[in-house]
């Protein structure tokens, strides 16, 4: 039998320069870079991870740095925002925060009770830190305080070419209507964590997806033997969809909705700190077995990262440059 999502597992998205994104990420934000890796299938670009301490799910963000890649477009079909929990008591901290380091802060704000500060990183992608409880436990080696830090993510905004299609997927995968504040109708999870979705329902221009863009959101599945009936299930509703693919720190499956989301299901485990060293995470580029051989090569083809203080090295000498490899991202969901 299939089991309602307990809620969202990661949100990834595309940018241009994987240097600014660890600064902002990791510095101005203070989440943990928990993994340096490569795009499983084109794997001389980087897929870069943040999260709590550990990477859990419902805390990740990632990125997959592009450095030829267009800016996006903002429009339809699109995940429009990605919202953050904070502390209620963090708000002026965080505004505060933000404005020193040149960043324009939209808000604060109210909606649905919650206080939102609504901003952008280096590359425009739009995120949210909306105050909320969570189940996660800040990370506490960070720049950040802990009583101030970030808990994971609250959730993510949807832009449809169609929301009553999109709506029934929501409901599918276990997410209940719960409030609705003029043209935002919020949906939620039954999880302790990362449980939101708002999917927003007006007119739009068709967007473009390209740096600043939020690739996919993955929503949480207990096993592997679930994704497969998820597999069946979508099938039966003739959805584009990938097949079941081995994420070495988990198992997942695509599905692309009618009205345009690009949706990723992905299990819980193995996890992020799957053989590996959690002290270390972070500190150097990991590769699965099956791409270990080709190390020196990949190496030899991403751009040096210099890591936040007490984060670590960059597994030594990456090379100078990433060439002309690795020129956009894909657009059939098949990537890590």
């Amino acid at each position: 039998m299939l089991t309602d999502t307990a809620g969202i597992h990661h949100v990834t998205g595309i940018v241009r320069d994987a240097q600014a994104n660890v600064d902002f990420y990791a510095t101005t934000l203070g989440l943990r870079l928990v993994k340096q890796t490569v795009n499983f299938n084109e794997k001389f670009t980087r897929h870069l991870f943040y999260g709590d301490e550990t990477g859990s799910p419902g805390t990740a963000l990632t990125f997959f740095p592009y450095p030829a890649e267009e800016p996006g477009r903002p429009g339809t079909p699109q995940i429009r925002t990605a919202s953050l929990v904070i502390p209620p008591e963090a708000v002026d901290y965080w505004a505060d925060r933000l404005a020193d380091r040149g960043i324009e802060v939209d808000g604060p704000f109210e909606r649905f009770g919650e206080t939102v500060i609504r901003f952008s990183d280096p590359d425009g992608t739009d995120l949210e830190l909306v105050t909320g409880e969570s189940s996660v436990e800040p990370w506490t080696d960070g720049p950040v305080p802990a009583e101030r830090a970030i808990r994971g993510i609250h959730g993510v905004t949807l832009h449809s070419t169609n929301p009553f299609v999109t709506a029934s997927v929501l409901d599918t995968l276990g997410f209940d209507l719960v409030a609705q504040e003029g043209d935002r109708v919020r949906y939620r999870a039954p999880g302790d964590r990362a449980t939101t979705v708002d999917l927003l329902d007006r007119d739009g221009e068709f967007g473009r997806e390209g740096a600043g863009s939020i690739h996919h959101v993955a929503v949480r599945v207990e096993d592997e033997a679930q994704l497969y009936e998820w597999h069946d299930l979508f099938r039966e509703r003739g959805y584009d969809r990938s097949r079941v693919k081995d994420r070495h720190v988990f198992h997942s499956l695509y599905v692309r909705e009618p009205g345009g989301i690009l949706f990723e299901l992905a299990t819980d485990g193995p996890g992020l700190t799957f053989d590996v060293d959690p002290e270390t995470l972070g500190q150097s580029l990991y590769l699965p077995p099956w791409l270990e051989e080709d190390r020196e090569m990949i190496r030899s083809q991403l751009r040096p990262l210099d890591l936040p203080t007490g984060v670590g090295g960059d597994d030594g000498d990456d090379g100078e440059d990433e060439g002309t490899a690795g020129v956009g991202p894909s657009s059939d969901g098949g990537s890590n």
